[in-house]
């Protein structure tokens, strides 16, 4: 690695690090650029194990042996900035020691993540970045194999995503599935790869949870909806059985993170 202080928030070599709050700017920043942030110590440790390669490293002086150990071995500068810098580039405090601008792999094909997988969430539509980092990180927790996400689903790999899986992100095998409609669509995908696509929605013909689980299919995917509306039409038509999370006072359903998590546990127990 090779240290490079810098103390003017303005250097363009922090190009990649600044004005991380305004969410335009990320958007064209990571995904078209080929770029994501890895924030902490122990989200760019798992990053770093899965293969993902770091374009620059910003940090403050006092973390340097953490960064050290993580990168030392790397051709890749470490730019070393007092905190006022970095909160100024970035537009907040950042607390976890340091920032890892990431290159960003490429998907695999959804055939080859599917290929041992035996239980797989499918995110549909999700839009908060914040319930995407927590249903990978119930995925890595409940023993989940793999994790595939529709198109318009928010991206894993933005920061808050990355943040709040605990780096769990780089450590589930994932990739994008394509639309529902049509043919070649997200439905014949995981079918091809031998799959019962369970899709988890308020229905009148929804089988519960518990009953599903007690008779789980070899390969399940679980497939969740977005944080609104839910689970579109498309993927309703496309699944093999709809199931319910019986719900108590009043209640009619739970965030999509938490109900993935159970939905997750469930398969991994099922009742005797």
């Amino acid at each position: 690695m090779r240290l490079v202080p810098l103390s003017d928030p303005a250097d363009p070599r922090l190009a990649d690090y600044r004005d991380l709050t305004d969410v335009a700017l990320r958007r064209v920043l990571e995904p078209e650029g080929g770029l994501y942030m890895a924030e902490s110590a122990k989200v760019l440790g798992r990053a770093l194990a899965a293969g993902h390669l770091p374009r620059s490293v910003m940090t403050a002086a006092k973390w340097l042996p953490d960064v050290e150990g993580l990168v030392a071995e790397l051709d890749v500068p470490v730019y070393v900035v007092p905190d006022a810098v970095a909160e100024s580039v970035t537009g907040y405090t950042v607390h976890r020691g340091m920032l890892a601008a990431m290159h960003r792999p490429e998907l695999p094909d959804p055939a080859v993540v599917l290929r041992d997988a035996r239980t797989v969430l499918v995110l549909d539509g999700l839009v908060d970045h914040t319930n995407v980092g927590a249903a990978f990180r119930g995925a890595a927790g409940l023993g989940a194999d793999a994790v595939l996400t529709g198109p318009t689903c928010a991206d894993p790999l933005y920061r808050r995503s990355v943040r709040v899986s605990m780096g769990t992100v780089f450590q589930v095998p994932w990739t994008r599935l394509p639309a529902w409609r049509g043919d070649g669509g997200a439905g014949d995908v995981l079918r091809a790869s031998g799959f019962h696509v369970a899709a988890l929605a308020l229905s009148d013909d929804a089988v519960s949870l518990e009953s599903f689980a007690a008779t789980r299919p070899e390969r399940v995917a679980f497939v969740m909806g977005s944080e609104g509306p839910g689970l579109g039409r498309d993927a309703l038509a496309a699944a093999d059985s709809i199931v319910t999370i019986p719900m108590a006072g009043g209640v009619d359903s739970l965030n999509v993170a938490a109900a993935s998590a159970v939905a997750l546990w469930a398969l991994a127990h099922p009742p005797a």
